[in-house]
């Protein structure tokens, strides 16, 4: 697991000010997300315009998952973390275990403000993003990748495959390597037979896949020639060729959405703070400036429809991007996650 800790500051003669007046809490407020070009953006337009706001600063880290980092938070007492953004089933899990405080939906509009699966009683969606195929386009000219098919294809695209560690997402592309349609993806890995077989496809490609776990590092193995194709973060994709003009591509179809949200950790001693930042960084004229710096989808419905036309068609919600792409079904994962998790662990130490 990877934390980083940085600080978005109201400026000397501010932070002077509120220490001075002895306005700090215990610790200041403590956002975490995930890193990299995403949260460099995050920091831009949220975490130092809010900590102006506040009045005191606002610390950062970031993390790489798990619903046993939160429950480790928690149990521990008063958690070291406010807001984090976790992952579908990381909301799930949280929620029915208690370790997340109630949404109060009153500061964010109401529910009808945002996408269904962006609002729970527990979280806030914060993005709408997609795992997919990507390829460094400076190297894959004459023939590139257009499906898993492709991927799995270590004869007609000889080289590593980067493939993010676990289960999830590895077992949804196998399947579709193997032949299965996006649609019935879930219908299949519902049963025996389909984990099985997704397995049985991992088996193939299994000594060419470089395994990876935070979202910076399938950007670092596609710039460095370590593999010839990985599965990547679609922003993550997009914010890497704006900023370092790289020329990676990635491949729409058969890539999995999903919505990330905001929660505040139980016992949270910053916890009016916490629920202003979400309302903050889910207000339309804040998050709709998000895919300016990288290409994610926006949950709140009026920050959605303020992105312009150009850079609306990069992102996962754009119609033509939602063609045989698969919606990440998080009721399966909340219910298999442990189980096949386990499984995965096994499988790879063989």
């Amino acid at each position: 697991m990877t934390l980083k800790r940085t600080i978005s500051t109201i400026g000397a003669a501010g932070l002077a000010l509120s220490l001075a007046a002895g306005a700090a809490s215990a610790r200041d407020l403590t956002v975490v997300s995930w890193g990299g070009n995403y949260q460099d953006a995050q920091k831009k337009i949220y975490f130092e315009p809010f900590a102006q706001k506040l009045g005191k600063p606002v610390l950062d880290e970031s993390w790489d998952g798990g619903i046993g980092v939160i429950a480790a938070k928690v149990k521990a007492g008063e958690p070291n973390w406010d807001v984090v953004q976790v992952e579908t089933e990381e909301l799930e899990l949280g929620c029915t275990d208690g370790f997340y405080e109630k949404i109060d939906w009153d500061k964010l509009g109401g529910k009808d403000k945002f996408l269904a699966a962006g609002a729970h009683d527990c979280g806030v969606g914060a993005i709408v993003w997609s795992t997919m195929l990507s390829y460094d386009g400076d190297k894959l000219k004459d023939s590139v990748p257009t499906s898993w098919v492709d991927f799995w294809d270590t004869g007609k695209f000889p080289g590593k495959r980067g493939l993010r560690r676990g289960p999830k997402y590895s077992l949804e592309f196998a399947l579709m390597a193997d032949g299965v349609k996006p649609a019935d993806v879930y219908t299949v890995l519902r049963t025996p037979e389909g984990i099985d077989r997704a397995f049985k496809k991992l088996d193939e490609i299994k000594k060419d896949v470089v395994w990876w776990e935070a979202g910076a590092q399938p950007l670092q193995l596609l710039a460095s020639g370590e593999v010839v194709m990985t599965t990547a973060y679609n922003g993550r994709i997009s914010g890497i060729n704006k900023t370092e003009g790289k020329h990676f591509k990635v491949v729409w179809p058969g890539s999995i959405y999903a919505i990330d949200s905001w929660v505040v950790l139980r016992n949270s001693p910053n916890k009016n703070d916490a629920m202003d930042f979400i309302a903050f960084a889910s207000a339309p004229e804040n998050q709709s400036k998000l895919p300016e710096y990288i290409a994610y989808g926006l949950p709140q419905k009026e920050a959605a429809a303020a992105v312009p036309a150009n850079l609306a068609a990069d992102l996962p919600t754009a119609e033509a991007n939602l063609v045989d792409a698969v919606a990440l079904d998080g009721a399966f994962w909340v219910d298999n996650v442990e189980e096949l998790t386990s499984r995965f662990n096994a499988w790879l130490a063989q």
